[in-house]
């Protein structure tokens, strides 16, 4: 008897023009290999990114570049659920509910929300940034979920959901599968290549140490050649004394496939011109089909609208099910 696959969920937010090498390397890579033995939902939650301001035009262009991306890095509608957040309903159906079996106090823990709010102020934090884990808990807990691949920045969320699911069981039977947190162990942590001190992120005061999936050539190639490095000349992983040369290797045999002590012994007496030009050729050659791919799918709406169509509809089938009996249990009156 063959074992049934265990159920993963796990999202990215449509909030850039392009995913950087920092998303590729620490999150989806891990997806593309997840679907081949998992049933995998993937979603662009772009509900989420609502909790700061965002223009129209600009979100749906940035969705569906999100979703071309995933499927050009490798993601398979036939191997895994691809969707958007708010194409499913049942979403803000389930989050509502989270949020009426969430604590203020518990609520009001969350690191994430302390963090940010602190830094904006009471008057430019919007309520949706404070019930964003209870969006996420639905998001988890609608598909059954038995992993959710995450950073440990998310741990504290999937937590969260696994109480809630806990509660909820406890109060009206067994409705929830407690879902386990699937720490993400990075093949490599990418760092900014001008503060490699720093993890590669947009939110970073400068858009030069990004290696993003999409820009040309020519703007990655230069902004490698202008990495931070130190004023030694040994090609060498030393995270302490050499960040910037460490985060090049890093970014090199994640991309090539070879190792650490590989790469340092291939570098040995040489400088660090040829070695930034070799990484350089290494992300060139990895991210250009990646790119070609992202703007051919882009060019043919018709063919992303239909992924989006049967992804949808697959997350929808078993999202309506958890909601159909969550409502049944709670006493809620179904439509007639």
């Amino acid at each position: 008897m063959t074992e049934a696959k265990k159920r993963v969920l796990s999202g990215i937010q449509p909030t850039s023009d392009s995913f950087h090498l920092g998303n590729y390397v620490g999150a989806v890579k891990n997806w593309i290999t997840m679907q081949e033995e998992n049933d995998a939902f993937y979603c662009v939650v772009d509900l989420h990114s609502l909790t700061v301001e965002q223009d129209p035009t600009l979100l749906r262009k940035r969705t569906l570049t999100s979703v071309a991306q995933l499927l050009a890095l490798g993601l398979d509608p036939e191997k895994c659920t691809l969707f958007v957040q708010s194409q499913v309903p049942a979403h803000n159906q389930l989050a509502w509910i989270m949020e009426c079996v969430t604590g203020f106090g518990e609520a009001s823990r969350m690191t994430q929300f302390k963090d940010k709010s602190q830094k904006n102020g009471n008057d430019r934090t919007v309520v949706g940034l404070f019930t964003y884990p209870m969006l996420m808990a639905a998001d988890i807990l609608l598909y059954q979920t038995n992993f959710v691949p995450v950073g440990e920045d998310q741990r504290q969320h999937v937590e969260l959901t696994r109480d809630l699911a806990t509660r909820f069981n406890s109060k009206y039977g067994k409705s929830f599968v407690v879902p386990e947190p699937y720490i993400m162990k990075a093949t490599a942590k990418i760092y900014d290549l001008q503060d490699p001190t720093s993890k590669m992120s947009k939110s970073a005061d400068s858009a030069s140490g990004l290696i993003d999936l999409l820009d040309t050539p020519e703007v990655n190639t230069k902004k490698i050649k202008s990495a931070v490095t130190d004023t030694g000349r040994e090609i060498l992983f030393d995270e302490t004394n050499k960040a910037g040369i460490s985060n090049l290797l890093t970014i090199h045999s994640a991309l090539s496939g070879k190792s650490i002590s590989e790469l340092e012994n291939e570098f040995a007496g040489k400088g660090y011109g040829d070695f930034k030009g070799a990484v350089a050729e290494v992300v060139v050659e990895t991210l250009r089909p990646v790119r070609d791919k992202t703007n051919e799918l882009l060019s043919d709406g018709n063919h992303l609208a239909s992924v989006l169509k049967q992804g949808a509809e697959k997350a929808s089938e078993v999202a309506d099910a958890t909601v159909k009996h969550v409502y049944e249990v709670l006493g809620l009156i179904p439509r007639a």
